[in-house]
C-alpha cells in the first residue's frame, strides 16, 4: 500500500528572496531538513505540506519493476494539475517542487516524495523562497535569519555492517567466479558500516562538511539519506537532459607524482575501462528510445575528486515529447554503475548475495518541480541517518578482473567521504 499526504488543493508562491547571501544549509531547522546542494546553490526546504510513502513491491516482483516510479508521477502530476501556483522568478526549482529518495530495490520499503512547506533556492546569483500552504491566505514562517547553528556529532562507535571484510571478499571472489562462468558480464556489490553516537545526529553538520569538502558533487539530504555524490543521474530542463557516467576508480595520491601515476593507470586499466564500457552502453541502450538525439562521447574524462578519481563520461539528450523526467528516472536506473550487467541478472544475485537490504542507497535522489525541469542523482557516498545512528555504505563493479582485496580497498576510500564528515575535527587523528 502507499501512505499519502494530499491535500485537496495546495496555493504554492515562489517570490525573490531579499537577503540571498550565506549558506543555504545554515536556513534550515534541524527537524527533517530536505536539501540538493551543489557549492553554494540549489534548494533546500522543510516541513511537509504533501508527501508520498511508497510500500515495497511483493517478493518476487522483477527487480526491474518500475511501478514506484510511476506511481509517483502520477501523484505529482495529480499535486501540480490542483495546484495555485504564482512564480515571479520563473527558475527551474520555482513553483511547486518535490524532493525525492527511491529504493534501490521494487521490493524495499523507504521511497518517498515530499513537497516542503517552505524552500528557499538560489542559482547563479539569484535567491527565491517558496512557500506552500492548504489556504490562500496563509503563511508558514520563514526566519529571517539563521536557524540555531548546526551541533557537532560527538563521539563515535564504529561497527561492522552486514558482512565482515573478509566474508564481502569471499562473495566478491564467488562473483568473479560466476563472471567469467558467463553467468554475466558485471555485478556492482555494496557493503555497509555503522556508526553510533551519544546523541541525535544533527544531519545539517553533515551536510555543511560534504558541501565544503566536495563542492563540485551533489549533496543531499532527503528523508533520512545524507551524502555528496558524484553521479548525475539527470538534469532536465525543457526538453533537454543530461547525464553524467562514473564508472571505474582509484585513490587520490599523496601527493602529485602518486595522484599522476594512479590516474595513469586508472586510464590504462583493462578492468576499469571495461567496467566504464559497460556502464556507458547501459545508459545509451536506456535513453535511446526518450530522446530526438542523443550525444555520446567515445572515450571517458578523468574526474578527480578529493578523496577518489573515477572515469567519467558526460551524455547529452533531447527527450522525445511527452516523455516526462520520472519516466526517464526509471528507464535510467538501475544504472550498469550502480547495479551490473545484464541488469536483471546482476540484480537478483545482489538480493542473493550482499547479505542487506540498500534501501535508498544507490537510488535515485533529488527533486522535481511542477514545469518538469529536475536533477536526480543515484545515492552514493552517503548514509541512511536515524537518531543516533548512521548506516555507511560504498560498493565497487566487479567484472572478471576484479581483485576482492583491491575491491574492498576501493570500498574503504568510498567510505571515507562520510565517515569524516562524521567525525569532528578535534577527534580527528593527526597526518
Amino acid at each position: 500500500m502507499n501512505a499519502a499526504l494530499s491535500p485537496t488543493k495546495l496555493f504554492v508562491r515562489t517570490t525573490p528572496l531579499r537577503d540571498g547571501t550565506g549558506s543555504l544549509v545554515h536556513r534550515l531547522p534541524a527537524e527533517a531538513p530536505l536539501a540538493w546542494l551543489t557549492g553554494e546553490d540549489g534548494v533546500v526546504g522543510w516541513g511537509s505540506a504533501a508527501r508520498l510513502d511508497i510500500e515495497g513491491a511483493p517478493r518476487g516482483t522483477e527487480p526491474t519493476d518500475t511501478g514506484r516510479f510511476s506511481r509517483a508521477a502520477r501523484w505529482f502530476a495529480d499535486l501540480v494539475e490542483n495546484a495555485d501556483v504564482v512564480d515571479a522568478v520563473g527558475l527551474p526549482g520555482t513553483g511547486l517542487v518535490t524532493f525525492g529518495t527511491f529504493t534501490f530495490a521494487p521490493t524495499s520499503h523507504g521511497s518517498a516524495l515530499v513537497v516542503p512547506r517552505v524552500l528557499i533556492g538560489r542559482r547563479n546569483g539569484r535567491a527565491w523562497v517558496t512557500t506552500v500552504t492548504d489556504e490562500p491566505d496563509a503563511r508558514p514562517d520563514v526566519p529571517a535569519s539563521p536557524a540555531r547553528a548546526p551541533r557537532p556529532v560527538g563521539p563515535l562507535s564504529w561497527g561492522p555492517g552486514s558482512l565482515t571484510g573478509r566474508q564481502w571478499t569471499d562473495t566478491v571472489a564467488d562473483t568473479v567466479d560466476r563472471i567469467r562462468s558467463g553467468r554475466l558480464d558485471k555485478a556492482v556489490l555494496a557493503r555497509d558500516v555503522v556508526a553510533e553516537a551519544r546523541s541525535p545526529i544533527d544531519v545539517r553538520t553533515l551536510l555543511d562538511r560534504l558541501r565544503l569538502r566536495y563542492p563540485s558533487c551533489f549533496t543531499f539530504c532527503v528523508d533520512g539519506m545524507v551524502g555528496a555524490t558524484p553521479e548525475l543521474l539527470l538534469r532536465r530542463e525543457g526538453d533537454r537532459l543530461s547525464s553524467l557516467v562514473l564508472a571505474g576508480t582509484r585513490p587520490r595520491g599523496r601527493d602529485a607524482v602518486e595522484d599522476r601515476r594512479l590516474a595513469e593507470e586508472l586510464r590504462s586499466s583493462t578492468k576499469d575501462v571495461e567496467e566504464h564500457t559497460l556502464a556507458v552502453d547501459s545508459l545509451r541502450a536506456a535513453l535511446r528510445p526518450l530522446a530526438r538525439e542523443l550525444s555520446v562521447p567515445s572515450s571517458p574524462q578523468l574526474l578527480a575528486l578529493a578523496n577518489v578519481q573515477h572515469l567519467a563520461t558526460r551524455v547529452h539528450a533531447r527527450l522525445a515529447p511527452g516523455v516526462s523526467a520520472l519516466d526517464a528516472v526509471a528507464a535510467l536506473h538501475p544504472t550498469a554503475a550502480v547495479g551490473g550487467t545484464p541488469t536483471a541478472a546482476a540484480m537478483r544475485l545482489i538480493a542473493e548475495v550482499e547479505g542487506m537490504d540498500r534501501g535508498g542507497y544507490a537510488g535515485p535522489v533529488g527533486w522535481l518541480d511542477g514545469a518538469g525541469n529536475a536533477e536526480w542523482g543515484i545515492a552514493l557516498r552517503s548514509a541512511r541517518v536515524e537518531g543516533r545512528r548512521a548506516r555507511l555504505f560504498a560498493g565497487c563493479g566487479i567484472v572478471a578482473g576484479s581483485d576482492p582485496d583491491a575491491e574492498l580497498a576501493e570500498t574503504e576510500s568510498k567510505f571515507r567521504a562520510v565517515r569524516e564528515a562524521l567525525t569532528d575535527p578535534a577527534a580527528r587523528p593527526e597526518a
